[in-house]
């Protein structure tokens, strides 16, 4: 796993076949962060709590 710092308004990119996705640090507030994704249409983003069990990356 790859672990990054970013401060507020700082991103990163990911690189795929698909395109680019960039994730951008929006705000932090005590435990949570809030981050904004652009991706390409062709990729979908979800949230691990919302996926089965056998669907999540370990």
């Amino acid at each position: 796993m790859l672990m990054l710092t970013r401060n507020i308004n700082q991103s990163f990119i990911i690189k795929t076949n698909d395109g680019d996705i960039a994730v951008i640090i929006s705000n932090v507030k005590g435990k949570q962060v809030r981050v904004g994704i652009e991706a390409p249409d062709s990729v979908s983003i979800w949230r691990t709590e919302l996926l089965g069990e056998e669907e999540q990356v370990a």
